[in-house]
């Protein structure tokens, strides 16, 4: 029997002391022989050996289809007559109209919503698991749903949009996170960008319903049907959820290593690989906890403050920052260009046509980023990406300044901005965007991962809801009406964002969750992180030495400078 096996799973201590000190060193070779292997793995033998976590991760991000469905719903609903006959007022010409504060209202009503849900989840999937959070979040999903379809006035489907953010942004963070622990280190980037996709499916998907609710009908079906489909959803996520083992990571957290091995033997394939030892992998997470745990005053506590403290709060800036990019770089302005068609001379039908087109070659730009991350790594993707939305981003308002200059009437001025936005998609698709879901679970700790992305996404809807305010005034005729000069502005922002991801954007490819626990503990600078080799298990000792009070200094046994 292993080592690990013979140890009392139950009562795990969180330091050797003598009476275990040899089980723990022969965890620690396990533990080592594991990072040989995951770092070594190749995709095609990850994906040999791991095809049943490929499947459940997959199912499971489904919700993000789900979600990047309902919460660009509303946006489209607002150009459908008989919704503005429902919840809009009767205008001067006898048509109706929803006035500018209950769009805003209601387009910031989900996120705000999500925001009370991450928060929610960061504590409650850390308590009862992720899978039951999931199950519980689809189940309150399902009854909010009634209130979206049922709304007698704007005021409750304002309600509905709140409760219904909270399920929404439990899916935001948890199925990203749930992808990154199930995975080996060679799937790890596919399977967590693979997120970024789904919510491109879930775009496209809706922009297609609202392309056939929009003339099919001029009663209250056409803004109820594509409500109701929401309930379509919920059922066959639930059923994947419910046969899906849970994290054996969150498993190692709560000290429940049989569990946590019972978990990874479900998730894998032993007729891949005969060789494959789950001791070793389960010995390689428990050691990372140990690792992470010792190098922390408090244990293995976690909670918000804690992501704050010491070297947990550069990992919690940069995950910050690269959800906030998202938004600063323009993905905001990119959601408007249906306006943009419009300008050009399309008219709505049209538009929604263009728009499909869009989103669907944004889904060829998230398949082609797995090919480009493999070959130039997520930091050097994300930061080329920046560069590239910064040039488009000029060129779009440069473009606002010709068309002023022409008298705004200009229709190949405004088709170049329609143009622009659709390879701005293509762009953003194949690199900041579908990097991000790579970049924000490798970044943390494992005892904050979850908390640490859930800060990271609340801050983007924050900075989401600022600019639902601001863009409308930027594009309005009767308001600051800068219209394609609004492309300044972002390139302004995205400026500062390329400077930045360039300082503070360390390469975290190929590396366990070990190896960037030291990398961050050294305090080994973003543009080194590539190039800095780490032996993760090789003097473990050092690493308890830390915890009893000994010098830091004594950890630097783990990391050698490549020449």
């Amino acid at each position: 029997m292993s080592a690990l096996a013979e140890q009392d799973i139950g009562q795990v201590p969180s330091r050797p002391d003598e009476n275990s000190a040899a089980a723990m060193a022969g965890e620690r070779i396990k533990a080592s022989e594991a990072a040989e292997r995951e770092t070594t793995m190749s995709l095609w033998m990850g994906l040999k050996l791991y095809p049943k976590a490929v499947a459940f991760s997959a199912a499971i991000s489904a919700c993000i289809i789900m979600e990047g469905y309902d919460v660009n719903l509303l946006q489209g609903l607002f150009a459908f007559a008989p919704f503005q006959r429902k919840y809009g007022h009767k205008q001067a010409d006898g048509s109706y109209q929803l006035s500018a504060a209950w769009q805003a209202g209601l387009a910031n009503g989900a996120a705000v919503g999500e925001i009370l849900g991450l928060f929610l989840n960061g504590i409650i999937s850390e308590r009862i698991g992720y899978r039951r959070t999931l199950l519980w979040s689809l189940s309150v999903l399902t009854g909010f749903i009634f209130i979206l379809f049922f709304a007698p006035s704007v005021e409750v489907l304002q309600v509905g949009e709140i409760l219904c953010g909270i399920p929404w942004g439990v899916f935001q963070t948890l199925t990203t996170v749930y992808a990154s622990e199930v995975c080996p280190v060679a799937l790890r980037a596919y399977l967590t960008t693979y997120v970024n996709l789904c919510w491109v499916i879930g775009t496209l998907l809706g922009q297609g319903i609202l392309r056939a609710c929009l003339e099919s009908s001029n009663s209250e079906w056409a803004y109820r049907i594509p409500f109701a489909i929401q309930w379509v959803w919920p059922v066959p996520i639930a059923l994947a959820v419910l046969f899906a083992p849970e994290s054996p990571w969150w498993l190692i957290r709560q000290n429940r290593l049989a569990d946590a091995r019972t978990a990874l033997s479900r998730l894998t394939s032993a007729k891949a690989d005969p060789d494959f030892d789950v001791d070793a992998t389960v010995a390689m997470m428990h050691q990372t906890h140990l690792l992470e745990t010792a190098q922390h005053v408090a244990g293995s506590s976690s909670s918000y403050a804690d992501c704050f403290r010491g070297v947990d709060l550069r990992r919690t800036e940069i995950t910050c920052m690269v959800w906030a990019i998202q938004n600063l770089s323009g993905s905001g302005f990119m959601g408007y260009s249906t306006y943009f068609f419009q300008q050009a001379g399309l008219d709505g039908a049209q538009s929604f046509n263009v728009a499909m087109g869009q989103y669907a070659l944004g889904a060829v730009g998230t398949l082609l980023s797995w090919g480009l991350m493999a070959r130039f790594g997520r930091r050097d993707l994300y930061l080329y990406g920046l560069v590239a939305q910064l040039a488009i981003l000029l060129a779009t308002g440069c473009l606002g300044v010709a068309s002023d200059e022409g008298g705004g009437a200009h229709s190949g001025v405004a088709w170049g901005v329609a143009a622009l936005m659709v390879l701005y998609t293509f762009v953003y698709d194949m690199t900041v965007g579908p990097v991000c879901y790579a970049l924000v679970p490798e970044m943390p700790a494992s005892r904050l991962r979850t908390r640490t992305v859930v800060l990271g996404r609340n801050l983007y809807n924050v900075i989401n809801i600022v600019m639902n305010v601001i863009i409308p005034y930027m594009l309005n005729p009767s308001a600051w009406n800068w219209k394609a000069k609004a492309g300044f502005f972002y390139a302004g922002l995205c400026a500062l964002c390329v400077v930045w991801t360039f300082f503070r954007l360390p390469e975290p490819k190929g590396r366990t969750y070990a190896e960037l626990d030291i990398l961050f503990r050294q305090g080994v600078p973003a543009r080194k992180f590539k190039e800095t080799v780490v032996d993760a298990f090789g003097t473990q000792d050092a690493v308890f030495q830390v915890k009893s009070g000994k010098h830091d200094q004594e950890v630097v046994s783990h990391v050698e400078r490549a020449e």
